[in-house]
């Protein structure tokens, strides 16, 4: 069986030989041929071979990669540049894992706008880049009290959609009426005129709020000369609001003629705080943060592909005509040139050495500063918990990935199970899991958490104890906790030995009443203080894992009680349920809608639908 390639050095060997000393861009593959991770290089094989040497220093995320890689594949070029530009648009297409320099930082917003929706919707959110690659996202946002206190008078003055999903079938809700929504459910505004009013609104969060200004000045005119009075009075209120969001900016330039971004970083041995101030017309419009790893790169490096990360997702009216930089890029060139294809226009990267300019810099840095600081109070807490949990459960290492596992039903029904885990002290949501118990035993009426703890483990561990293929060892907890007292943690490590695992797993629950926790083969507690920081560690685990699995619970209780009521409706199969439900989404949806309007879904007929709405209105 084939090895990864860090593990057959002669294979190694040979498939660097053939990669030529050109540059381009080069693709690296797992077992299952998914792209993990895609860069580019002035020389390929020096590049690609950087990664495979024990002396190379590499970021813990990659280094991690390293291991999963089978095969190296490269596309050559003829220019650095042809690089860089190839390089960006695979990894749009691609989208590879590994490729995300900047971390998920959920402690900032993103605002993002459902452009592939036919009236896009706009709110915030702390995930980025999940549905269609055609929705936007701008962020992340510092200051999110700002944010949402913006997001909330544009909503007052532009009229847009309000809701993910209409109210009513038939008729508008009250958000039309009061002029907060243009009637978008019942199709009263037509689809170019919403995009119209959205692209203005898009237009605040790329930095454009002057050349707005000026648009809508211009349309608020030519109103008033068509004796359009009411249609320029709501323009007229736009630019008011737009004028009041800039009056508090608190940084001025004096050529403010020029849109510039000015970018810094603040770095100890594990993490680098960058930010990087966006100025239009000579005020500032957006403050982002990014977080990413400062192991193995240079602060120059940092800067440089946090530039090309953050360019990658912006629209070509978004990128400035000038970048400040603290320091200077090793390929500044490079990044300039495909900078300036993208927007059409020269732009230019400076290191600033004196007056105002490096003073902007210098106060880009001071704010990254108290970042970085905030965040080594935030892990020197975490490790202090990671430190006293590892010292009351005498674990040879600090616990870095630890899972918790809860059970949620209502007397059996609709049992689930949760998996959540914490990495370094922290959420990890990438990584949490839900369970739908299947163990025919449990029923309404009918529960046993021990089983249902038992399944949920074995389903979890048996490709490790089975070595499976796809067993990577790199999401093998340092600890496991089940929420309960001796009696789950008894079934638990039943399961355990018979996989083959009590000797390298490491498993301890946490019983509610008391915060009592409790090792295996142990009748009693430990005997430790409920407020000790190891303690509260295992509690906020417990509780998330309660959470996630009772909001899990909630969705599938009431999925059945939706379609156990369509059962009762003759003719009405499964999967005519389920497209039924895929339209209208609910239940009560349903029952609003008309005959005719059921009828259009596919697979039901006007005969179908006659019966279902007689179903639904009995009286």
């Amino acid at each position: 069986m084939t090895l990864p390639l860090i593990q057959e050095s002669q294979r190694l060997q040979n498939r660097l030989k053939e990669i030529p000393l050109e540059p381009g861009v080069y693709f690296m593959r797992d077992r299952h041929d998914q792209v993990l991770y895609i860069g580019k290089s002035k020389t390929l094989r020096n590049r690609v071979r950087s990664y495979f040497r024990d002396s190379q220093e590499l970021s813990p995320r990659i280094a991690m990669m390293v291991q999963l890689v089978y095969e190296v594949e490269f596309i050559v070029t003829d220019t650095e540049a042809e690089a860089l530009a190839l390089e960006d648009n695979l990894i749009k297409q691609y989208q590879p894992y590994y490729n995300v320099l900047l971390k998920d930082d959920k402690k900032y917003p993103y605002v993002c706008i459902t452009w592939s929706e036919d009236y896009p919707r706009i709110f915030i959110t702390r995930r980025r880049n999940f549905g269609s690659p055609r929705d936007r996202f701008y962020g992340p946002y510092v200051d999110v009290f700002n944010l949402r206190r913006t997001l909330g008078i544009i909503k007052k003055v532009f009229p847009l959609r309000q809701r993910p999903q209409p109210l009513y079938k038939d008729r508008p809700c009250l958000n039309y009426h009061i002029g907060l929504c243009p009637g978008v459910c019942q199709g009263l505004i037509s689809r170019e005129e919403y995009h119209r009013t959205m692209q203005r609104v898009a237009m605040i969060f790329q930095g454009r709020t002057r050349e707005l200004l000026e648009n809508l000045t211009a349309k608020m005119e030519q109103l008033a000369e068509a004796m359009e009075f009411e249609k320029a009075a709501k323009i007229r209120d736009q630019i008011q609001v737009l004028q009041y969001l800039g009056a508090d900016q608190k940084v001025s330039l004096p050529d403010d003629t020029v849109s510039r971004d000015a970018i810094a970083l603040a770095q100890d041995e594990h993490h680098a705080c960058i930010q990087l101030f966006q100025i239009r017309a000579g005020r500032l419009v957006g403050r982002l943060a990014f977080v990413a790893d400062s192991k193995g790169d240079s602060p120059a490096m940092i800067l440089q592909r946090t530039l090309e990360a953050h360019y990658r997702g912006c629209e070509p009216v978004e990128i400035p005509n000038e970048i400040h930089t603290q320091w200077e890029l090793p390929e500044a060139d490079l990044l300039s040139a495909w900078l300036s294809a993208q927007k059409g226009k020269k732009v230019h990267i400076h290191t600033p050495q004196r007056q105002l300019k490096a003073e902007l810099i210098e106060m880009v840095e001071r704010n990254a500063q108290y970042e970085l600081a905030r965040i080594q109070k935030q892990s020197d807490r975490n490790q202090q918990s990671l430190e006293a949990l590892a010292e009351i459960l005498d674990l040879p290492d600090l616990p870095r990935r630890i899972e918790g596992y809860d059970i949620s039903h209502i007397q059996g029904s609709d049992a689930v199970a949760s998996q959540v885990v914490f990495v370094d002290g922290m959420p990890a949501k990438q990584h949490y899991r839900h369970y739908k118990i299947r163990n025919p035993e449990i029923t309404p009426g009918h529960s046993d958490d021990f089983a249902s703890l038992a399944e949920v483990i074995t389903r979890r561990f048996r490709k490790y104890a089975q070595q499976e293929p796809e067993a990577d060892f790199s999401d093998f907890p340092d600890l496991v906790m089940i929420d309960g007292g001796k009696g789950q943690l008894s079934s638990v490590m039943a399961v355990i030995s018979d996989l083959g695992l009590a000797e390298d797993l490491k498993v301890v629950s946490l019983a509610k009443k008391r915060e009592e926790i409790f090792l295996p083969h142990h009748s009693q507690p430990l005997n430790v203080d409920p407020e000790h920081p190891g303690v509260q560690l295992l509690r906020r685990l417990r509780d998330e894992a309660h959470r996630f699995a009772l909001a899990f619970h909630r969705k599938k209780r009431s999925q059945r009680m939706q379609r156990s009521f369509l059962d009762q409706i003759p003719g009405l199969g499964h999967h005519r349920q389920k497209q039924l439900l895929e339209k209208f989404h609910s239940l009560e949806y349903i029952r609003q809608a008309s005959v005719e309007q059921i009828a259009e879904t596919p697979g039901i007929g006007p005969k179908l639908a006659q019966q279902i709405h007689q179903h639904l209105h009995p009286h």
